[in-house]
C-alpha cells in the first residue's frame, strides 16, 4: 500500500497506473492493489473541492489522513469500499 504519491513507495503492480494519473495532474493520496484479497483502490484529490475520492468505486471519503484499515491478517482495505475478510 502506498500512502503518498512518491512512486518509489507504491505496490509494484500499481506503478504504471499511478504514473499515468500523475501525468494527468491528479494528486494520488494513497493506493493498494488489494493483494488478491480486496479490490484495487486509488485515492486521489477530487478536481472539484480537493476532497479525497476512491476513483475506482467512485466513493467519496472523509477528509482524513488514514483511509485504510488493517484486517486480522495484516492486509489493508478501505472500509467504505470493501468488507473485511476474516
Amino acid at each position: 500500500m502506498c500512502k503518498n504519491h512518491n512512486i518509489q513507495n507504491i505496490d509494484k503492480c500499481m506503478k504504471p497506473l499511478i504514473k499515468y494519473f500523475n501525468t494527468m495532474g491528479r494528486k494520488t493520496l494513497a493506493c493498494c492493489c488489494g493483494h488478491n484479497r480486496y479490490p484495487m483502490t486509488i485515492v486521489v484529490e477530487s478536481a472539484w473541492d480537493k476532497s479525497p475520492i476512491e476513483i475506482l468505486s467512485k466513493t467519496f471519503l472523509s477528509k482524513q489522513k488514514r483511509y485504510y484499515m488493517k484486517d486480522k491478517k495484516g492486509f489493508y482495505f478501505i472500509p467504505e469500499v470493501s468488507k473485511e475478510k476474516k
